[in-house]
């Protein structure tokens, strides 16, 4: 890999925005050059409100990550979320003949084009397609078939999931990034980018369900046999928390923000103050309130998170087969307690992700609030990869035809 190449994640939240440059050191293995993060504004509940807001954040990040890196911020791989995101799985089905139960060799050509059958699903039209993901072929009588490349058969069906978002939405973000200075190369299902940067192959494989818990929503993918099956938005995040403590304690939201991070950030073994100290609204005097009503006002919203993640695994018909259980990443994920209270309510094991994959990650980056970010770098760099080396060849157009290029 060319030591003059390097890779650029944005991944816009609402809460904050960062800025990641990455390059080959001198083993070849991408290490982070430079991290920028500024705190997001222009944010409602998920989506862009604001756009001007939105674009000084970003480029308020972006030149910090070109200050520590020396590289130029003008391109990148950018991630999306929130509500307005849906997933649906789809089939396609091809026959391999032009007479009915004629039979032949599956050939690559007959790949492509039943994936693109199976996109064939009529949206609405202010929706647009950002995502595939072939799960399984069906050859015949036969299923669960990664790749029928050779086989012989007369009819030839592929089960597909598609991510979708709302096309105001989505574009916004990049016109966000655009009048930053920054052309965006593809836009990437945020959690899908998280797994890349935290999930091995034989979690995968098993079955495992990750949730990326932001500031105006939770986006959540499920795994199962190495693919794709089910990927929603639980309309959940950390701002909620925020403003539960902000009502129920009568306090400022900055003041809210502070107390939901402290919360985090405390070491659980050792037993928290029982009172502690609270701004109030106003010209009012601050008051001390016990700190059981601050967690019993967290663990509230946790249980009611979790609740509408049981319900999405339930409706994804995979919630008994997630052998390695449920990944927590994003900011939310920091809050303490919260993969405890996951698994006494899911009834499965649940951690805190780690990103890896990285080079001289240092202290910050590994935690889970980056886990978007490093798997943007991942995402961008394994399709740099493809189209190097498979540009012109089958493989590199398949993938065009997942991205509907």
């Amino acid at each position: 890999m060319a030591r003059d190449y390097y890779i650029v994640g944005v991944d816009i939240g609402s809460s904050k925005t960062c800025v990641l440059v990455c390059q080959p050191g001198e083993s070849g293995r991408l290490e982070a050059a430079g991290l920028g993060v500024a705190e997001s504004k222009g944010w409602r509940k998920g989506v862009i409100v604001n756009l001007d807001a939105t674009v000084a954040s970003i480029k308020k990040a972006a030149e910090a990550a070109e200050s520590a890196s020396g590289l130029a911020v003008d391109s990148a791989y950018v991630g999306v979320g929130g509500p307005h995101l849906r997933g649906v799985n789809s089939r396609g089905a091809l026959g391999l003949g032009k007479m009915m139960g004629h039979m032949r060799e599956v050939t690559r050509d007959d790949i492509t084009r039943v994936i693109q059958t199976a996109q064939g699903i009529t949206l609405p039209p202010d929706r647009e397609r950002i995502y595939v993901e072939q799960q399984e072929y069906l050859l015949d009588s036969q299923n669960g078939i990664r790749n029928p490349v050779g086989m012989v058969g007369s009819r030839l069906e592929v089960n597909v999931h598609l991510i979708t978002a709302a096309t105001a939405a989505h574009q916004t973000v990049i016109t966000a990034c655009n009048r930053a200075g920054i052309e965006v190369l593809d836009t990437v299902f945020e959690p899908l980018a998280a797994s890349l940067a935290c999930l091995g192959a034989d979690e995968r494989e098993l079955g495992v369900a990750l949730l990326d818990i932001g500031g105006g929503s939770t986006e959540l993918i499920v795994y199962h046999a190495g693919t794709v099956r089910h990927s929603a938005v639980v309309p959940i995040g950390g701002d909620y928390f925020t403003n539960d403590i902000a009502v129920g304690l009568r306090t400022p939201i900055p003041e809210a923000e502070k107390m939901k991070r402290a919360w985090g950030e405390r070491d659980p073994s050792k037993a928290f103050e029982a009172f502690i100290e609270v701004a109030s609204v106003g010209e009012r005097p601050a008051r001390e309130v016990s700190a059981t009503m601050l967690g019993e006002i967290i663990e509230s919203r946790g249980e009611e998170l979790f609740e509408l993640v049981q319900e999405e695994l339930a409706r994804s018909g995979f919630e008994k087969q997630l052998g390695a259980g449920v990944v927590l990443v994003g900011g939310g994920a920091k809050l303490g307690g919260l993969a405890a209270l996951g698994e006494q309510i899911l009834g499965i094991p649940v951690r805190v992700g780690e990103p890896r994959g990285l080079a001289k990650m240092g202290d910050i980056l590994p935690g889970p609030p980056f886990a978007a970010v490093i798997g943007l770098i991942a995402y961008g760099n394994r399709l740099h990869l493809l189209e190097d080396h498979q540009e012109k060849g089958w493989t590199g157009k398949l993938w065009g035809v997942l991205k509907g290029r």
